[in-house]
């Protein structure tokens, strides 16, 4: 179902591209940020577009790149698009830009519940990446799930592959329902850890731990669970057993855990997520939602 690469792109993949940026929020403030840190293209092939005054300034002076006002002039030149814009802003971004793209020109979308179909008709253009990146992207250890269509060729697929990954991990997808599937897991998924988080921390404080020192247990408790799991190569079953010990704390919280249904919340909390994205693309799709 999946290609997953994991591997760093070196700069020789995307010499010579030029990337265009429309919409220069949060995201694409990280984006170009980390593929400057990590030199995977010089200031000069990256040009961006900002409506808002006070953040182009802001992005110029601290990105040192050329932002425009104009997303049309932010793409002319431009061999990868990225759309990096609100969904809410989607069909005006695409009444700009339909009829304006060259042939050659790969358009990636971060928005989520646009579907390659939408965005195909609405840009009038065939080269479109759909993908969806999660929070820790912005920091450089997302996952980014991707589904290129049909028409993108095999070496824009290694530029945008390589525009991803540094992001974290970038996973090529072979469905657009798998897109939905990654939603509900990746791109939702932080949000179920940090309640997670949250939660453990204020039973520490319900413990009698100050907030900080309570906070700080949890975060590297589960930083390094995860690390671990990664190394030992074992099944999570076979993690956990090693953990319980017969008649011990932990299997005294694991109990309770169950009594509580933990497990089936976590299955229907995600098969939720998964449902929404599905309902989301098909309000999108239909022109009466915006997607969010």
């Amino acid at each position: 179902m999946v290609t997953t690469d994991t591997t760093r792109a070196t700069k020789s993949t995307l010499f010579g591209k030029r990337l265009g940026f429309v919409g220069c929020g949060v995201m694409a403030e990280a984006i170009i940020s980390i593929l400057l840190e990590q030199n995977m293209v010089d200031r000069e092939q990256i040009r961006g577009s900002e409506p808002i005054d006070s953040r182009r300034t802001e992005l110029e002076s601290s990105l040192c790149i050329d932002i425009s006002r104009d997303n049309l002039d932010a793409v002319r030149d431009a061999d990868i698009v990225l759309l990096t814009i609100k969904p809410q802003s989607l069909e005006t971004v695409m009444r700009q830009l339909a009829g304006h793209l060259k042939p050659h020109q790969v358009v990636v979308s971060i928005i989520p519940g646009a579907t390659i179909e939408r965005m195909s008709e609405g840009l009038q253009h065939d080269r479109i990446v759909r993908s969806m990146p999660n929070t820790p992207s912005q920091i450089g250890s997302g996952v980014t799930a991707w589904i290129p269509s049909s028409a993108v060729d095999e070496e824009s697929r290694d530029a945008v592959a390589a525009i991803l990954g540094t992001m974290g991990t970038a996973v090529q997808l072979d469905s657009e329902s798998a897109i939905d599937m990654a939603t509900a897991i990746s791109g939702s998924g932080p949000a179920y850890v940090f309640l997670m988080l949250e939660s453990m921390i204020d039973a520490g404080v319900h413990l009698g731990f100050p907030r900080p020192v309570a906070q700080q247990l949890v975060e590297e408790t589960m930083l390094g669970a995860i690390l671990y799991a990664r190394q030992s190569g074992k099944h999570p079953a076979e993690l956990r057993n090693m953990v319980t010990t017969p008649g011990g704390t932990t299997a005294s919280a694991l109990k309770t855990l169950d009594q509580g249904g933990f497990r089936t919340v976590v299955d229907d909390a995600v098969w939720s997520a998964f449902h929404r994205a599905v309902e989301l693309g098909t309000i999108s799709k239909n022109g009466t939602g915006n997607g969010s």
